[in-house]
C-alpha cells in the first residue's frame, strides 16, 4: 500500500501533467499569428509512408502572418502541398516551385469568440481530469485509513493537502486558459 506522501505526490504529478496537456492542446489553437506548430499534425506521403511534415521540410516564419515550408527534397513539394490541403487547416498553400508559402489570415471577431469557446471547453475537460485525480487520491487515502496505514489525524491532514493541490491545479489551469484567451482577443 502506498504511503500518504506517495499518494499526495502522485496526485500532484498527475495534476501538473494535466496543466502541461492543456498547454499543449491550447498551443494548437491558432491565434492569427504564424506558428510552426500549426503544421504539427500534417503527415506527408514520403516514399510510400506517412511522414510528419517537419521531417521532410524546414518550416520557417519569414513574417508574422506567413509560414514558409521548404522541402529537403524538392520532389516531395507536390505531396507536401497535397498534405497541407488535406489537413484542412483553413490555409491555402502557394507553391512557387521550390517552397510553399502559407498566409495566415487575420482572425475575425466572430472567429476569435469561437476560439475562446474552444479554450473554455478544453479548460473544462482539464478541470474534470484534475477532479478525477483528486477523487482517486481521496479513495486511496480512505482505503489507507480504513486499512490502518495512517490514523484519522493523518488522514484529515492528507485530505486537506490533496484538496489544496486540487485548488492549485485548477487555478493553474485557469491561468493557462486566461493567457490563451488574452492572446486570442489581443
Amino acid at each position: 500500500m502506498a504511503t500518504g506522501k506517495q499518494i499526495l505526490n502522485e496526485a500532484k504529478d498527475k495534476m501538473a501533467k494535466s496543466g502541461d496537456a492543456l498547454r499543449r492542446t491550447l498551443a494548437d489553437i491558432r491565434a492569427g499569428r504564424a506558428n510552426a506548430s500549426l503544421l504539427n499534425g500534417v503527415k506527408v506521403e514520403y516514399y510510400g509512408a506517412p511522414t510528419p511534415l517537419n521531417q521532410v521540410a524546414s518550416i520557417t516564419i519569414p513574417e508574422a502572418h506567413q509560414l514558409l515550408v521548404t522541402p529537403y527534397d524538392e520532389s516531395s513539394l507536390d505531396n507536401i502541398e497535397k498534405a497541407i490541403y488535406a489537413a484542412n487547416l483553413g490555409l491555402t498553400p502557394q507553391n512557387d516551385g521550390s517552397s510553399i508559402r502559407l498566409l495566415i489570415p487575420q482572425l475575425t471577431e466572430d472567429r476569435r469568440k469561437e476560439l475562446v469557446k474552444d479554450v473554455k471547453a478544453e479548460l473544462e475537460k482539464s478541470k474534470v481530469a484534475v477532479r478525477n485525480i483528486r477523487r482517486e487520491a481521496m479513495d486511496d487515502l480512505k482505503k489507507g485509513n480504513k486499512d490502518g496505514d495512517f490514523n484519522d489525524d493523518e488522514f484529515h491532514d492528507l485530505e486537506k493537502k490533496v484538496q489544496d493541490e486540487t485548488d492549485n491545479g485548477i487555478k493553474n489551469l485557469e491561468n493557462i486558459a486566461a493567457d490563451k484567451e488574452k492572446e486570442l482577443m489581443g
